[in-house]
């Protein structure tokens, strides 16, 4: 291990996380030492991890597993973690989607599809850096608030650590999200309340827990870099280059902040040439404040009560928000929002055109690329990333109700011809 890669807790003891050095506040940039913190004493702003990366190679990369371990270099995670048991997420295919970019109207799309990680949704990636960082800190139980795919990733990479899990969800989840969680054994509870209530009660027991591991509160800032491996995993699959423009949905906000800074360490460590990227996000209208305070030209996120199919982004209150803003407006991007009845129309035009069901979220990014390419906002000459974060067997009751067989025909030849107008 380096001396950049040996990190010292204030306590004294010495604890490996790769490259990472220390957490810097995201308003001062005040800096502290790797710890389980996720707000500055100083400022009160979000701490994010710093690194002293030293020399990084495309062909080391390339060697690696096939995960996002190939990236540790670039992460907060002991040097060994590809050989700890793990989920081992990532590596998700990256198609060119021509069907789609007919549709649309528009040079190039690619669909970086995250829908094949091993609790379908791109928070295996998160859920996977925050054991890792968690296990080093001397956590005996990895817990967390959730909208649902966090409830999934953390409860199946906790059973493969063989930890016990603590998950707090609403208690108006979808119901395959609950199935998904409750699978593994752990202890899945629902709250009698909205997602920021749930958030609000993780912040508060773990204070109380010592030996528990929230990971998207008090080891925040290392699950949050997961996020990064989306960016890192394009840029390679794209031939160690950056898109053009990317769109991206919002939940916290945390995910399109961690994508950004993924693309600028790359360029940073000289692993792809340094270009522009605009980068748009997507909310869904019934959970829609960043969107709002990006059209009204506010800094400053208001909170909403969400009322969405989109029940993955539906946080009322998100964390870098304006942090979202201030990268979408100096990238020259965009943030746009779109209803239930067009989350449903992305839903099923990504079906029919790439043969990918997206859950809500996935719906709310197409729909809302859809929306900014009409608004002649997504240059529809430049090539495109349209981020899929999770399965749409996850959310079969936001399209139930519109799909089903075409005709029910009796066992014979002339009735299925009869049936299809033949």
């Amino acid at each position: 291990m380096t001396a950049a890669a040996q990190a010292t807790t204030t306590s004294g003891k010495k604890f490996d996380l790769g490259n990472a050095v220390e957490l810097v506040s995201k308003e001062e940039g005040h800096r502290q030492p790797l710890a389980p913190e996720f707000v500055s004493l100083e400022d009160f702003s979000p701490l994010e991890v710093a690194y002293d990366f030293g020399k990084i190679r495309r062909e080391d990369i390339e060697a690696g597993p096939r995960s996002i371990w190939r990236y540790k270099q670039l992460l907060p995670v002991p040097s060994n973690v590809d050989q700890i048991p793990n989920t081992e997420p990532g590596c998700t295919r990256l198609i060119q989607a021509d069907n789609l970019a007919k549709a649309l109207g528009v040079k190039k799309i690619w669909i970086k599809d995250d829908t094949g990680n091993p609790t379908h949704s791109f928070k295996d990636r998160v859920v996977a850096v925050a054991l890792a960082a968690a296990r080093e800190f001397g956590f005996k139980v990895l817990a967390c608030p959730s909208t649902g795919n966090l409830a999934n990733a953390v409860a199946a990479a906790a059973a493969r650590a063989g930890w016990d899990s603590v998950v707090l969800v609403p208690k108006t989840l979808e119901r395959a999200k609950i199935l998904m969680s409750a699978v593994y054994d752990g202890s899945l509870l629902a709250v009698d309340g909205n997602y920021d209530d749930v958030n609000r009660l993780a912040t508060e027991l773990a204070a109380e827990h010592e030996d528990w591991a929230f990971v998207n509160v008090n080891v925040r800032p290392y699950y949050s870099e997961g996020s990064k491996t989306l960016a890192f995993e394009v840029a390679e699959q794209l031939g160690w280059r950056i898109p053009e423009q990317i769109v991206v949905p919002i939940a916290s906000g945390s995910q399109l902040t961690k994508v950004h800074k993924g693309f600028n360490e790359l360029s940073q460590v000289g692993l792809v040439d340094q270009s522009p990227v605009k980068i748009f996000g997507a909310q869904a209208s019934g959970c829609s404040p960043v969107s709002t305070a990006f059209r009204e030209g506010h800094d400053v996120v208001q909170p909403v009560k969400p009322d969405t199919i989109a029940r993955s982004l539906a946080i009322g209150a998100p964390a870098d928000g304006p942090y979202v803003l201030d990268i979408v407006r100096k990238t020259g991007g965009a943030i746009e929002d779109v209803t239930d009845d067009e989350v449903r129309a992305g839903i099923r035009l990504l079906a029919r055109t790439e043969g990918i069901f997206a859950e809500t979220a996935g719906g709310v990014t197409v729909a809302t690329a859809k929306k900014l390419i009409e608004a002649g906002k997504i240059d529809p000459d430049a090539e495109t990333v349209l981020l899929i974060t999770g399965d749409g067997l996850k959310t079969l009751d936001a399209v139930e109700g519109e799909l089903g067989p075409k005709a029910t025909v009796a066992p014979s030849t002339e009735s299925v011809d009869q049936a299809l107008g033949l």
